[in-house]
């Protein structure tokens, strides 16, 4: 998820209640008319959207942020659905757009007086915004669209990668990462497919050494006995990457990304760890935990979310849940696990 430090947000809400049930029977004649394969689509649309094309957090207070914006240009995309799409990045360029540069502030509170006071960003959520206004752009002929991703690939290049350590590191956010020598990076944010589609773009000498590099701090972020990620790391010298020391050291709700984005970017050879770790809990015929401290190798005393289960399902190649939750982050990852 964007970076949302200490917000103590629940995202155990594993319960599809009657809300669900009766959103996905009453489908409205738009609604009809998309494939009945879109079904996910179109409960995650009912619950998540509004008319303005705002993506709501219904687990944090109703809060938008531009990660959930991404998902709803992602998911409409992929759907076909071209009217709810114009609405997302239409809300998501006027109310989250910077002045300065062609990024987002990466989070809406619409019961605040200045709903976005933070103008710092979360590079996950440009990314993937740039990544499916391109593809966009190209379905639908629409040269605003194939415009706007190209300004935020070039800021995002510009903005939020430093060389440092000898290296090309993605920054989370452009303010707030980078203390001396130490830089604070999250594993999640690195949306292989978006970058993919970068290089393809704007080549190799524009985007390779920041996928390279993304990539080998990947393989350095194992921790513990299990050789896990945690959420947050910090790289303070040339090889050395570890948990954040200012954030719990857990394999949970971010990382739970890290497998994901692989899966989706042709890379599961990034989270074979991952994978050998939850196999040889459902071997035990134990339920995988939330979360996993990989210091300690604590684990979370309740299961994944839906949303985790679908990336299990994603990365192991076996059943995905059936219905989509009714908890905002656990559908997203559902929808996104699904996403081909």
């Amino acid at each position: 998820m964007t970076f949302l430090p200490d917000t103590g947000i629940n995202r155990r809400n594993f319960t599809l209640g009657l809300m669900l049930a009766m959103t996905a029977a009453c489908n409205t004649d738009a609604q009809s008319r998309l494939p009945a394969r879109d079904t996910f689509w179109r409960t995650w649309r009912d619950l998540y959207l509004n008319p303005e094309g705002r993506v709501v957090d219904t687990g944090n207070n109703g809060i938008s942020h531009s990660e959930g914006q991404s998902y709803g240009l992602l998911f409409a995309y992929k759907a076909g659905d071209a009217e709810a799409f114009d609405k997302i990045a239409k809300w998501t360029q006027s109310r989250l757009s910077r002045p300065d540069m062609a990024l987002h502030a990466w989070r809406y509170d619409p019961s605040a007086s200045n709903p976005v006071a933070d103008q710092n960003n979360a590079t996950d959520g440009d990314l993937v915004i740039a990544w499916a206004l391109g593809m966009a752009g190209q379905r639908w002929n629409r040269s605003d669209y194939t415009a706007r991703a190209a300004q935020i690939r070039a800021a995002v290049r510009s903005h939020c990668v430093i060389e440092r350590h000898g290296m090309s590191l993605l920054l989370p956010g452009i303010m707030g990462f980078v203390n001396g020598q130490e830089v604070t990076l999250n594993p999640s944010y690195f949306a292989w497919p978006a970058l993919d589609a970068f290089a393809k773009i704007d080549g190799q000498q524009v985007w390779g050494t920041v996928i390279r590099d993304s990539e080998a701090i990947t393989r350095l972020a194992r921790f513990g006995s299990a050789h896990l990620p945690s959420d947050w790391v910090v790289i303070g010298a040339p090889g050395q990457v570890a948990p954040a020391r200012d954030k719990p050291p857990r394999f949970g709700y971010d990382a739970i990304r890290v497998p994901l984005y692989a899966a989706l970017g042709g890379r599961a050879a990034l989270a074979s760890d991952i994978a050998a770790y939850w196999r040889s809990h459902l071997s035990a015929g134990k339920p995988i935990p939330a979360w996993v401290d990989v210091v300690t190798g604590e684990e979370a005393n309740y299961a994944l979310s839906a949303g985790g289960a679908a990336v299990v399902g994603r990365l192991l190649g076996s059943a995905q849940p059936s219905q989509l939750t009714n908890d905002y982050y656990a559908a997203s990852l559902q929808m996104l696990a699904r996403y081909q």
